[in-house]
């Protein structure tokens, strides 16, 4: 009994490895999106608005670098965020935050995200929870509050 589960075994590592082999002219790799270009990117970075995402409590007392940071991690983690893993960012001047997204769904025949972007200040700890969705250009825009 051991010596057929060895050889179903063997068999079955032999398949997998003559899967593996790739043909000139031919890869395989994981099917993954198109990167968007970076001009695409970084215009829609500029469109989305930070203070759609973030506490006015928390915006009043963030740097211009912290509110850069804050816009920078919120766009890409709703850009491309796996749910529920946090996106951290840092600023100048003490400020932390992290941002929490949920996964795709379509309203209206846009791609919208939950999400939950947490600022940590010398004044407090803010939160703000919504729904955004992706615009035209790329940008993401708050449609709710949770």
């Amino acid at each position: 009994m051991k010596l057929w589960r060895f050889g179903l075994a063997a068999v079955l590592l032999l398949s997998l490895a003559a899967c593996s082999s790739t043909r000139p002219g031919y890869s395989v790799a994981p099917m993954a999106l198109a990167p968007e270009p970076a001009a695409t990117t970084a215009a829609a970075l500029e469109a989305t608005e930070i203070a759609d995402f973030v506490e006015a409590q928390a915006l009043a007392v963030l740097s211009e670098k912290e509110r850069i940071e804050a816009a920078s991690a919120q766009f890409y983690a709703l850009q491309f965020g796996r749910p529920g893993a946090p996106r951290l960012w840092q600023g100048d001047k003490g400020a932390s935050g992290q941002i929490s997204v949920g996964p795709y769904v379509r309203v209206n025949e846009r791609d919208c995200r939950e999400f939950t972007h947490e600022v940590e200040t010398s004044a407090g700890k803010y939160t703000r929870s919504g729904l955004a969705c992706r615009f035209e250009g790329g940008n993401w825009e708050t449609v709710g509050d949770a």
